[in-house]
């Protein structure tokens, strides 16, 4: 391995954006910055009755951890946790885990999101708040007069609430003069909605029963992370792992389930590991994901796509799924929080979406890549460097919810969408495209922890 290569295998991918955008001369300078990036959040009372805001603070802790590299606090009382989230059995034993220090009291000036209702007086003036409306989730500013849930609990929507919370520190600390400031949210059962309105989406009863995950880097492990968090009962989820690679330490800035142990792994092992633990039943492919093989009729129908790769996508139709859920993310300083969700089949195939598969070229005029080029003379590594994409384990999370939400709106038999296409610096300004009715399909279903109803829904046959 050459001294580029080993830079990038260990590159922080959040932290490249400093690169990318000539703030920081060197990589020594990037991690600087984003070592005086640090946030705190604060329980309140309600956290410990509520799987929804309880899968959001971990969520947030989880993915903050990994991108505000000054630290994370949590301020507030120990409780059990009302997810499943083995080898935890408290949720502060868990964000400690996640990388969380505690403290008995907020610190005055520290970027602050708070979980339920707690008092926060004197904290700063730009603090957040989870809101959590069924499935519905976001943040307000803290002072904003909004109950802190309501509804039944839809875990999903939490995901989703904890990382718009560290997208919105985040993009503070970077220069976004609304984040904070602003009201934000989705409402995963009707995307197009208000929000706060809560929307008509259903209390659960029954979850998907499979799952096929192609790639298991931000987005697979994302996929999983939102699955773990549903009620599912020990054995209820099958999910087939597939992917080729190897995990790298640049994982563990992108990733929700990485970390520094696990580099070297294969990812399809490390997260059969996780996900046998959380109670899934797995297997695992390691090979390339091409248009060269069939997916047999005993193994899961529906497949969720969490892949970069053009040549890839192009093939998600070929393989004999019958339903594909894909989601894809920005790469570039601009682009990184751009956000594009897809379902297939639809009025328009695969390989018209991805026509192309040429790479785009990346610039090296930035001070960090002309100083790694004149110290190594290699202009094809600087080059295959600066092309690698920045990657946010918060951006992750929240496709990962779009994804989840489409999965289980499809095991309901209930509307979809064709696409959802959102950048979390304005999702006031997202296009949502519905999708028409597809053929019937019964991709199986469980119900879920708590239901009277044990029963299992076969798969479709093919």
């Amino acid at each position: 391995m050459t001294d580029l290569e080993q830079i990038a295998d260990e590159l922080h991918r959040t932290a490249k954006i400093a690169l990318d955008t000539g703030e920081a001369a060197s990589l020594d300078d990037a991690m600087r910055i984003f070592a005086g990036y640090q946030a705190q959040f604060v329980l309140g009372p309600e956290v410990a009755d509520s799987a929804g805001l309880q899968a959001a603070v971990l969520t947030a802790v989880n993915s903050a951890t990994r991108t505000l590299l000054g630290g994370v606090t949590v301020i507030g009382a120990d409780m059990p946790l009302r997810v499943t989230l083995p080898p935890f059995g408290s949720l502060m034993a868990a964000l400690k885990a996640y990388g969380a220090k505690v403290a008995d009291r907020p610190q005055i000036g520290m970027p602050t999101a708070t979980f339920g209702m707690p008092n926060i007086d004197g904290v700063d003036r730009l603090a957040i708040r989870v809101v959590l409306r069924g499935w519905s989730g976001g943040v307000v500013p803290a002072k904003q007069n909004v109950p802190a849930s309501a509804g039944a609990d839809v875990t999903p929507a939490g995901v989703m609430a904890g990382a718009l919370v560290v997208s919105e520190i985040f993009q503070r600390l970077r220069g976004h003069r609304l984040a904070c400031r602003r009201t934000i949210g989705l409402n995963l059962w009707r995307p197009e909605q208000d929000w706060l309105q809560g929307g008509d989406g259903p209390a659960l009863a029954r979850l998907p029963s499979s799952a096929w995950l192609v790639g298991l880097g931000n987005l697979g492990q994302a996929y999983l992370w939102t699955l773990g968090l549903l009620p599912y009962r020990p054995g209820a989820l099958e999910v087939v792992l597939h992917d080729f690679d190897v995990l790298a330490t640049s994982n563990v800035s992108t990733s929700l389930l990485t970390t520094p142990k696990l580099v070297g792994r294969y990812k399809s092992r490390a997260m059969a590991d996780w996900a046998e633990e959380r109670g899934f039943r797995t297997s695992i492919i390691e090979r390339r994901f091409a248009n060269d093989f069939r997916v047999s009729p005993r193994e899961p129908v529906v497949a969720l796509i969490g892949v970069d790769n053009a040549l890839a996508r192009q093939s998600i139709e070929d393989i004999g799924f019958e339903r594909v859920i894909e989601a894809g993310l920005g790469k570039g300083p601009q682009d990184y929080l751009g956000i594009d969700m897809h379902t297939f089949p639809g009025a328009r195939d695969a390989r018209s979406t991805w026509q192309s598969t040429a790479a785009e070229d990346a610039t090296v005029s930035q001070p960090a890549y002309r100083r790694l080029f004149e110290e190594s003379g290699d202009q094809c590594g600087t080059v295959r460097l600066a092309g690698r994409s920045i990657g946010a384990p918060f951006v992750g999370a929240i496709a990962a919810t779009l994804v989840i939400a489409e999965f289980m709106r499809l095991a309901m038999g209930a509307h979809r969408h064709e696409l959802i296409s959102c950048h979390l610096r304005d999702l006031g300004s997202r296009t949502i495209l519905s999708g028409a009715a597809w053929p019937p399909c019964n991709p199986g279903t469980v119900s879920i922890v708590g239901c009277e109803d044990r029963g299992y829904l076969q798969p479709c046959s093919r």
